[in-house]
């Protein structure tokens, strides 16, 4: 099996990995967390964009997304930001969930697994 990572941080995670036809994105969260909801989720989509690329693929082969919010009020908003960016041939299995993350500035982070 080959492994591949995308930028390891300070030892602690990669945010991408490739193994076995897979790709597996950490939890992507926003590079500015002043934006509302709709800017981070924007944000965040284009950072899986930028990771799955950089392994050859895309997001019509995501299989799977987990989505935490750190408030569920927002679900509509980011699901607005959302539906206009995946693949509507191609819908992923998704889990959405509040969760409390680790910078109360953040209000999404998601992690996918595509295949390439």
């Amino acid at each position: 099996m080959t492994l591949s990572r995308l930028n390891p941080h300070a030892g602690i995670l990669a945010d991408a990995v490739a193994a076995n036809g897979f790709v597996f994105t950490a939890g992507q969260v926003a590079d500015d967390p002043s934006q509302d909801i709709r800017g981070q989720t924007k944000q965040v989509l284009a950072s899986i964009d930028r990771a799955l690329a950089h392994f050859g693929t895309d997001k019509s082969k995501i299989v799977s997304a987990s989505i935490w919010l750190s408030d569920i009020r927002n679900r509509e908003a980011m699901n607005e930001v959302w539906k206009a960016w995946v693949d509507p041939n191609n819908l992923p299995a998704r889990a959405t969930v509040e969760a409390k993350l680790a910078d109360p500035r953040m209000l999404v982070e998601i992690a996918v697994v595509a295949v390439k």
